[in-house]
């Protein structure tokens, strides 16, 4: 594809990990199919995943038309959708540390992120993180590739552990029953 004789051409970085790499390949495929041109990126996760504010491959930066990252959440979704909010922008005045990597903005999300800060209501703040979900994806922000399904097991006498908070996230809470 063309338009006034400049190809469509996108560059796509992700960290060097196998998973992501094949996947990086198999959209390259579709998008050749497409007549779109995909230049594949692989940083080392050291270097992608770092807070180093003099690397231009962090990313934070974001110095590419695409990039692949997991994200990883938890039991509220308040801590996953900061990543979206405006204050949360990731820029060279905060040495590229905020969690806003992409550097969307959408002040309705930035409303329904501060109000469901401060609901108490379980029913109204589900609602509202349904409808900051719904601003993401309607705005094709973000485009889920692949669910890395992980498998952990815990012991039996192991008592206050919680499923969805990633290995070892509740681990302060755990303790042996006798």
């Amino acid at each position: 594809r063309e338009k006034g004789g400049r190809k469509l051409r996108f560059l796509f970085q992700t960290s060097a990990n196998g998973v992501r790499q094949k996947t990086q390949v198999i959209l390259k495929q579709a998008c050749q199919k497409a007549g779109i041109e995909l230049e594949l990126k692989a940083i080392t996760p050291a270097v992608y995943f770092s807070g180093d504010a003099g690397n231009p491959d962090t990313n934070a930066k974001f110095n590419a038309d695409m990039q692949m990252y997991a994200v990883v959440g938890g039991v509220d979704p308040e801590r996953g959708m900061d990543a979206y909010v405006s204050w949360e922008l990731a820029t060279k005045a905060n040495k590229w540390q905020g969690r806003n990597i992409s550097r969307w903005r959408n002040d309705e999300f930035d409303k329904l992120f501060r109000a469901a800060e401060v609901e108490l209501d379980g029913a109204k703040r589900a609602a509202m993180f349904i409808r900051m979900n719904d601003l993401v994806v309607a705005d094709h922000h973000i485009l889920p590739i692949v669910h890395r399904p992980s498998l952990d097991g815990v012991g039996t006498k192991i008592a206050a552990h919680i499923g969805w908070t990633g290995v070892v996230g509740s681990i302060h809470h755990w303790f042996r029953e006798a």
